[in-house]
C-alpha cells in the first residue's frame, strides 16, 4: 500500500514555520485571543458595577413627572371643556434603611469575588497555554526520535541485507528488520497527526498558528518542591483562589441572613416635592397651583404574610450551604496541592531513573551491536536494544514536561501562579536549531523498502517545500531483485 499522499497530506497540514516563541509570548497571545479568557475578562468588567449599584441604595432618588390632559366635564352646575397641565419633582433620601446598608456591603463583597475569578482565570490560562506547549513538544520529539530510530533500523536493514548476499546471514534478518521500519514508519503517521492535533489546540488559544516553538534544553531544571507537603496543603487550603472565592460567598451568604431580618425593621426617609397643576378643576373654576413639601417619612412593616420569615429561613440554609462549599473547597485545594507537590517530587526521581535509564540502554545497544558482530547476538537483539533507547529517551521527554506542569500546578494550588512562572521556565527553552526546522516524511511503507517484488529497495531524498515549512520526502526507488541462487 502506497503511504506517500496521506504522510504529504498529514506533513502538508502544520502550520508555515515562524519566529520561534516561548511560553510568554505564547501566554501573552492567548492572553490576547483566548475566548474563555475573554469572556472572563468582560465578566470582571461587568462585577465592577456591583460596588456602584450597592451604593445607590444609599443616595437620593429625584424624580420628574409631569402631564398635559384635555378635560371635559358634564354635571347639574356646569359642563366645561379646557385643558390642563400637572408638573412635579420628588427627591427621597434614606436615612435609616438596614436593608441598604447590608445590600451595600454585599456589593463590595460580589466586587472580590469577580477580582478573584478573573485572577484564577488568568491561572487556568497559565496551566492550559503551559499544557498545550509541552504537548506539541513532546508529540515533535516523538517524531525525532522515531526518525532517529529509523534511521538507525535502515543501518540495520542495509547490513542485513549486505550479509544475506555475502551468505553470512538468512532472509530473517532483512524481514526482521523490515518489521521493525514499518512499524517505526506506522507510529510517525500517528505522531504525525498527533501533533496535528495538538497544534491547533494551541492555535484555538493563540487565535493563529503556533510556528516555530522554542524547546526544552537538557539542562540542571529539577528542584523537589521546598517544604513538606502538610505545609503545602496548609497554604492550599488558605491560598487557593477557588477556597477564597467560596469564603468570600460564605460572607455575603451571612449578610443575606442579615439583610432579610432587617425587613422587619421600620425605615426613615427625608423627603421633598413640588407640584404645578395648571387649570386644575375645582368644582365650577379651574385655578393654578402650587405646591410644595419637605419632611420625613416614616414605615414599619407590621405584617406581609410571612414573606420576611420565609425569606429569613431560606438565607439561613444557604449560610449553611456557604459554610459546606467553603469546607469542600478548602479540603479540595488541599488534595490538589498534595497531588501536585508529590508529583513534583516523584517527578524529579523519575527523571533522574529515566536519565540512567536512558545511559543504559544506551550501553546495551553498544554492547549487542558488538555481540552481533563476533556472533553471540542476533539482529533481532540489535533492533530489541534500539527500541528500548526509543523508549527511555520518549518516557524521559515526557517526564521532563510532566515535571514541569506539575510545578505550575502546585503553584496554582496555593494561589501563587502567575506569569513570571512561565518566564522562569523560559531560561531553560531555546529556538530549535537551524538543522531542526526541516521535518523528514516517513518512508511510504512496505512499497518503500520492498518494492512490487518484496525486496528491499534503495532510497534517495528529494527536498521540497510546502505550506512555508522545509520538508523532506524520501523517494522510493526499486532495488534489483536477488536471483534465486542468492536466496537461502
Amino acid at each position: 500500500m502506497q503511504l506517500k499522499p496521506l504522510i504529504l497530506a498529514l506533513t502538508l497540514a502544520l502550520p508555515p514555520a515562524a519566529e520561534a516563541t516561548n511560553l510568554s509570548d505564547v501566554f501573552r497571545d492567548a492572553q490576547a485571543h483566548d475566548a474563555q479568557y475573554a469572556a472572563a475578562r468582560a465578566a470582571y468588567q461587568a462585577g465592577q458595577e456591583k460596588a456602584v449599584q450597592g451604593r445607590s441604595g444609599l443616595l437620593p432618588n429625584i424624580n420628574l413627572g409631569g402631564n398635559a390632559l384635555y378635560n371635559n366635564v358634564s354635571g347639574d352646575l356646569r359642563e366645561a371643556d379646557f385643558n390642563s397641565t400637572m408638573f412635579e419633582i420628588n427627591a427621597t433620601q434614606p436615612l435609616y434603611r438596614k436593608q441598604n446598608w447590608v445590600q451595600y456591603a454585599q456589593s463590595k463583597e460580589q466586587v472580590k469575588i469577580v477580582g478573584m475569578q478573573f485572577k484564577s482565570a488568568e491561572q487556568d490560562l497559565i496551566l492550559r497555554v503551559a499544557q498545550a506547549y509541552f504537548d506539541v513538544l513532546q508529540s515533535q520529539d516523538n517524531i525525532a526520535f522515531i526518525n532517529a530510530q529509523k534511521a538507525a533500523i535502515t543501518e540495520q536493514l542495509a547490513s542485513a541485507k549486505r550479509n544475506f548476499e555475502v551468505g553470512t546471514a538468512t532472509i530473517t534478518d532483512t524481514h526482521e528488520a523490515q518489521a521493525r521500519y514499518d512499524l517505526a514508519v506506522a507510529q510517525e503517521i500517528a505522531e504525525q497527526n498527533s501533533l496535528n492535533i495538538r497544534l491547533r489546540a494551541l492555535e484555538k488559544l493563540i487565535g493563529k498558528p503556533a510556528g516555530s516553538l522554542d524547546t526544552l534544553v537538557d539542562g540542571k531544571l529539577l528542584q523537589t518542591a521546598a517544604g513538606n507537603i502538610d505545609d503545602w496543603a496548609d497554604r492550599a487550603s488558605t491560598g487557593n483562589l477557588q477556597a477564597e472565592i467560596q469564603r468570600i460567598a460564605k460572607t455575603i451568604a451571612d449578610q443575606e441572613v442579615e439583610r432579610n431580618r432587617a425587613g422587619h425593621y421600620p425605615t426613615l426617609d427625608a423627603v421633598a416635592g413640588y407640584t404645578v397643576f395648571n387649570n386644575q378643576n375645582f368644582g365650577t373654576i379651574q385655578v393654578d397651583t402650587r405646591t410644595g413639601i419637605v419632611g420625613v417619612e416614616f414605615n414599619m412593616p407590621i405584617y406581609q404574610g410571612g414573606l420576611t420569615n420565609s425569606r429569613v429561613r431560606e438565607a439561613v440554609a444557604n449560610q449553611e450551604k456557604a459554610r459546606q462549599d467553603v469546607e469542600a473547597a478548602a479540603r479540595e485545594a488541599s488534595l490538589r496541592a498534595r497531588e501536585a507537590w508529590l508529583n513534583v517530587n516523584s517527578g524529579v526521581a523519575r527523571v533522574r531513573a529515566l536519565e540512567q535509564a536512558l545511559t543504559s540502554t544506551k550501553a546495551q545497544l553498544d554492547s549487542t551491536k558488538l555481540g552481533l558482530q563476533v556472533g553471540v547476538r542476533t539482529s533481532l537483539d540489535v533492533l530489541n536494544a534500539e527500541q528500548q533507547v526509543l523508549s527511555a529517551r520518549r518516557d524521559l521527554a515526557a517526564a521532563r514536561y510532566a515535571y514541569l506542569q506539575s510545578g505550575l500546578a502546585l503553584k496554582a494550588a496555593v494561589g501563587s501562579l502567575s506569569p513570571a512562572d512561565l518566564a522562569e521556565i523560559d531560561k531553560y527553552l531555546r529556538p530549535p536549531a537551524a538543522a531542526t526546522t526541516s521535518s523528514s516524511l516517513p518512508d511510504t511503507g512496505v512499497a518503500s523498502l520492498h518494492g512490487k517484488s518484496g525486496h528491499p529497495a534503495s532510497t534517495q531524498t528529494t527536498a521540497m517545500r510546502g505550506d512555508g515549512q522545509r520538508m523532506q520526502l524520501k523517494m522510493a526507488t526499486r532495488a534489483p531483485t536477488p536471483t534465486t541462487s542468492q536466496q537461502r
